[in-house]
């Protein structure tokens, strides 16, 4: 069953039932200031330079999951009422439509001939919302109703607010002025910032108290003003402030009334807090929403909206045979991409927001997803990443962007973690041509008496692995690497602490990762040419025989026959092996080490990749490992904590699955690659939407695997680096246009019966429209490169950087 339609001229996702298991508001995003709108996140975040305000919110652990949002009740004439977006009345519409775009969501809802469509969405340069409403009537006759607008606002702190009831029902505190409220809560202590709701028309009443609009028993689907058609025009004092405009409207035959309401965000400076005392200093507010007045506003600032993301996809536009393929690639993925960079996995519904943090190996896999779009943030969340390293290569865990500090509550210990500050530097590099920024001061540990340039930190991620091996000589695990569930070192019967966090077991040198070990090789080929460049060669020679002594220990130690262990557990056993009783076979060695090269020259990456399709391929994807384990394994952690075919205990576990796609590719197998690639890729799986729940226009970070009862059925999406990794995955190693440090490589590997494809590429201020030809149907190899009319030699196309349209033309055979 389909719930809805692509609309691929307008680049949007189109919901036609209310009764859809997807999200029924889109996340919205722009350059620098953008929310997060989810009614299943229970939760409404602003960010603005990467600092996080909650300005109103719904209760975390609510019960259905559907429940609290930005709600507006339509009450007729008859009493009888109803929400243009379903929700929360869930009254039977006679029209409903769900437009999601790129920073917008638009919703219809129609009964008995009037239509109320409500466009949701964050302007540019704008700290609010726009919520703008227009009411047609479409019959003959006029229509009288009563319109209740409603947001609950939270009371500052998330964590606070859903916890501490003996403080925060009594802090509530408000102003009502004209058509607007403004929710002030603490502003009169420690804080210098509010919000507020506002309306541009006259209004006949208002509610600012909760249980006075609600009701002691009603839900929100009926609520005690709105059944009664009468508003209470409370003012909260303590107690759980709300926002809610109570307007008489009529609209007559065959006409519309248009709305504009703004939730808005102000911080005031300390010394302008006040306009009198007591009331506070609503200027800014003010400004706001005189930029607001008219349809007129609105349709300008959403067109600039739109001119913003076809600036930023246009970067990155292919022409291929599979409209699906299109989609995803010039619209969803690097839509999805950005959302992912700017709020990373610190809000929404599956990440409550609460201290959490942006993950130190999250945020570097995701800059490869976005560099391309905006190189100039890539390169500042890079050297803020690098400043919360330690003086010996290991660094934080979690990075805290309003702090831009480590986040000691997590601490270090993740031993993978460096090697990826490595591999966005180098991204970052390839993508602009700038190696100004290995020349950046950069402190440890946010000590600004301890500094040394990038270039010096990624020396010591380098090292920090060299001076970190286990018994074998493969890489130290420490608490744990990529899978942050496969705990080594933990041992924890205890069922309150944290399996990450806590290390009980000898003194952690035992417990080793063939995935660093690739890992290792992969980032460490990036080191050694960065010496290079930078005419650093005894360095480098010294970084490459580290580099070639872990290829060796890896073929030696760490293959297992038929394909790369996992690791060394703390008793020295083997983990991923065909000598375990479960969990015998793990995607990420197969994926990281065949990425870095390794067992290529010998047959080892394809009779690795020969067992991934083997033992761990599935109609939806490719399960973590097989068999799922079955009871909980105190040696290896959280990962065995799971039920079998969820999460990391044999799960689809989406992240994972696009290495194995660029591994196929380094091997020459485009079908295979490809096949990969459409598994978990949404835009392919709107056909079984019944089965997989989730947006079919983004990624979800796990898939239920085959040992799950609801095998395909998707969870937590939107914030993963499936991304990212599924991004360069089709861009750079199917369709296998990716930068280099001397220009543009162009090496496809596609599915044999392509006929080809186009790429228009903007790469150091030139345009390069290619077109790739496959007349004799090869997966892998080019023939020839004609650019501008002159064949090249090689594969990597120039930089030019002179603001021209290049045309390209490749051969493959």
């Amino acid at each position: 069953m389909k719930f809805g339609y692509f609309d691929d001229k307008n680049r949007e996702y189109v919901i036609v039932t209310p009764r859809t298991p997807y999200p029924w508001i889109n996340y919205l995003g722009t350059e620098d200031f953008f929310s997060i709108i989810s009614h299943m996140a229970g939760g409404y975040c602003f960010y603005k330079d990467a600092r996080l305000r909650r300005i109103t919110r719904f209760r975390y652990n609510n019960v259905p999951t559907d429940a609290g949002g930005r709600y507006f009740y339509i009450r007729e004439e008859d009493g009888d009422f109803w929400s243009p977006t379903w929700m929360p009345v869930r009254r039977d519409l006679s029209f409903f439509e769900a437009r999601h775009g790129l920073g917008y969501t638009k919703i219809a809802g129609d009964i008995n001939g009037l239509r109320a469509t409500i466009t949701f969405f964050v302007p540019r340069h704008f700290t609010g919302e726009v919520h703008h409403l227009v009411l047609q009537n479409r019959t003959e006759r006029p229509r009288r109703i009563k319109l209740f607008s409603f947001i609950e606002f939270c009371l500052w702190n998330a964590l606070d607010d859903m916890t501490n009831f003996q403080r925060n029902y009594s802090t509530g505190e408000v102003e009502i002025e004209g058509s607007v409220i403004y929710h002030k809560t603490e502003y009169r202590e420690r804080r210098n910032h509010y919000a507020f709701y506002s309306v541009n028309h006259s209004i006949d009443g208002f509610d600012t108290d909760r249980e006075s609009f609600m009701g002691l028993y009603n839900g929100f689907e009926a609520p005690q003003a709105v059944v009664e058609g009468n508003p209470r025009n409370s003012v909260a004092s303590g107690w759980a402030p709300i926002a809610s405009h109570y307007l008489e409207l009529e609209i007559p035959p065959l006409g519309e009334k248009e709305l504009i309401f703004i939730l808005g965000y102000v911080e005031n400076p300390e010394e302008e807090k006040w306009e009198r005392p007591g009331v506070i200093n609503k200027k800014r507010a003010k400004e706001m929403i005189e930029r607001f007045k008219t349809g007129e506003d609105v349709e300008r600032a959403l067109k600039e909206l739109k001119e913003y993301w076809d600036e930023l996809l246009g970067r990155i536009q292919v022409e291929t045979h599979d409209e699906k393929l299109n989609r995803m690639v010039n619209i969803w993925n690097q839509y999805q991409c950005m959302v992912t960079f700017n709020i990373a996995r610190t809000s929404s519904y599956f990440e409550s927001g609460i201290s959490r943090g942006i993950g130190f190996r999250d945020s570097n896999q995701d800059i490869l997803g976005f560099v391309h779009m905006i190189p100039e943030k890539a390169r500042q969340r890079i050297l803020d990443l690098a400043s919360i390293q330690f003086e010996d290569g290991s660094t934080y865990h979690q990075f805290q962007p309003l702090t831009k500090k480590g986040n000691n509550e997590i601490g270090g210990g993740f031993n993978d973690d460096p090697l990826w500050l490595i591999l966005s530097t180098s991204a970052y590099i390839k993508e602009t041509g700038d190696w100004s920024i290995l020349n950046e001061e950069v402190p440890f540990d946010n000590d600004p008496d301890k500094k040394a340039t990038l270039f010096e930190h990624l020396k010591r991620s380098f090292y920090f692995t060299v001076n970190n091996l286990g018994p074998h000589g493969l890489p130290l695990i420490g608490r744990a690497d990529w899978n942050d569930c496969l705990n080594l070192n933990c041992f924890s019967k205890n069922p309150d602490e944290s399996f990450q966090t806590t290390v009980n077991a000898l003194d952690g040198r035992v417990a080793e990762s063939v995935f660093i070990a690739g890992l290792f090789v992969l980032a460490g080929k990036e080191f050694v040419e960065i010496c290079r460049r930078l005419g650093l060669e005894d360095e480098a020679k010294e970084a490459e025989k580290h580099v070639k002594k872990m290829i060796e220990t890896t073929l030696e130690y760490g293959w297992d026959g038929e394909w790369f262990l996992r690791a060394y557990d703390a008793f020295g056993r083997k983990v991923g092996s065909k000598e375990c009783e479960e969990g015998k076979i793990f995607i990420e060695p197969q994926g990281m080490c065949v990425m870095a090269g390794i067992g290529v020259e010998n047959g080892y990456a394809k009779k690795a990749l020969d067992s991934v399709k083997e033992h761990l391929d599935t109609h939806y994807g490719l399960v973590l490992q097989q068999p799922a384990y079955s009871r909980y394994y105190i040696e290896l952690g959280e990962i065995s904590s799971y039920p079998p075919g969820y999460k990391e205990n044999a799960g689809i576990f989406c992240h994972n699955n696009p290495w194995v796609a660029i591994a196929e590719s380094v091997i020459g197998r485009g079908d295979r690659a490809f096949e990969i690639y459409r598994k978990i890729t949404p835009a392919y799986l709107e056909d079984i939407s019944e089965i997989h729940r989730t947006e079919p226009y983004v990624y979800a970070q796990m898939v239920a695997g085959k040992d799950a009862p609801r095998h395909g059925e998707a969870k937590n999406s939107w914030l993963t680096g499936t991304a990212a990794w599924s991004f360069v995955a089709i861009t750079q190693y199917i369709l296998g246009v990716r930068p280099t440090y001397d220009g543009l490589m162009v090496d496809p590997c596609i599915p044999e019966d392509w006929d080809g494809f186009k790429i228009t590429r903007r790469f150091r201020g030139a345009t390069y429209e290619i077109t790739v030809k496959n007349p004799h149907h090869v997966s892998k190899g080019v023939k020839e490169i004609i650019v501008d009319g002159k064949k090249i030699e090689g594969q990597v196309l120039p930089v030019f950087n002179d603001g021209k349209v290049h045309r390209v033309e490749v051969l493959m055979g």
